[in-house]
């Protein structure tokens, strides 16, 4: 693994926290972000060697021979920007999802729209199978788009399968983690109990992230090693798919109450001179082309890094 100077850092942690921003809304992939900034494969690869062999190493050879395996101050740096991201951002995205939606989900709209550019892109050999693959991808990301959330489960085997599913879609680019969440009926339960310090579910549901993580990390590790083109062609179809959990006008078809708040169930993606009320027409095209630019200054970035 590369070394990186003060400068790489920040930057690491600067695209680490884009990651963070990207996983607080629910329908917006880090793993997409990662992709476009340069690191989607080094994150991958990173995860992949947490392992036991890679831990025997601190036995063996000493920590520095662990760490410098492990590739430990890239995940460790990468994952405090996500985490000052979070806990920095949160009651701002919060309260944007509540005043201004129709202008955040265009940006994030364009950011996703311009990812699926630079994800096939980096596709070296186009094929009919390859191109078959992208839009079986795009079908079935739509599909989970269109699913409505399941009942809230508080079943601990139930969390802990929901918690390896949800860091599955995060590192996939494409899908996020809260939105499976919130399709499998964890999302509360996970949210009450962050809330309430209920350390067994938060335990539960943090085993299955790590299992899911894991396990779903070499899988894709093995697949970028063995089938690269078709991988990215999988993944750019499910980032494609999932563009309609963003676009920014919806009618909403049915909500739920939860404890004092009232929570979207079903919604369908409908033209802006459809919506009923303001559409906000002018400052959701210019978020738009903000987040579709921010892509190719990231990715330029990138470029240049590398």
């Amino acid at each position: 693994m590369e070394q990186r100077n003060l400068f790489q850092t920040i930057v690491i942690i600067l695209k680490g926290m884009a990651m963070g921003i990207a996983e607080l809304v629910p329908g917006v992939s880090g793993g997409t972000i990662a992709f476009v900034a340069g690191i989607y494969e080094e994150f991958i690869t990173s995860l992949n060697n947490l392992n036991l062999k890679t831990l025997s190493l601190w036995r063996t050879e000493g920590f520095q021979s662990f760490w410098k395996t492990l590739n430990g101050k890239f995940l460790v740096t990468l994952f405090a920007g996500m985490l000052i991201s979070i806990f920095s951002f949160s009651k701002l995205i919060s309260w944007l999802l509540d005043a201004h939606p129709i202008p955040l989900w265009a940006f994030f709209f364009g950011l996703v729209l311009a990812s699926v550019f630079f994800v096939g892109k980096a596709i070296k050999k186009w094929t009919i199978f390859s191109a078959a693959l992208l839009v079986i991808g795009a079908v079935v990301a739509f599909y989970i788009t269109k699913l409505p959330p399941s009942e809230n489960s508080d079943s601990l085997i139930y969390l802990f399968f929901s918690g390896a599913l949800a860091i599955c879609a995060m590192i996939l680019p494409g899908i996020s983690g809260s939105f499976i969440l919130v399709l499998l009926g964890s999302y509360k339960t996970v949210l009450d109990a962050v809330h309430e310090r209920d350390f067994k579910i938060i335990l539960t549901v943090g085993l299955g992230v790590i299992f899911g993580l894991l396990s779903f990390a070499k899988v894709l590790k093995w697949m970028f090693n063995n089938y690269k083109d078709i991988t990215l062609a999988v993944l750019t179809g499910f980032i494609l798919g999932s563009l309609n959990k963003i676009w920014p006008w919806k009618l909403v078809l049915e909500t739920r109450m939860y404890g004092d708040k009232e929570k979207i169930i079903a919604e369908q993606s409908i033209s802006p001179f459809a919506f009923e009320g303001d559409s906000q027409l002018m400052s959701a095209i210019i978020a738009a082309i903000i987040g579709f630019s921010l892509i190719f200054i990231l990715e330029r970035t990138a470029s240049k890094s590398n």
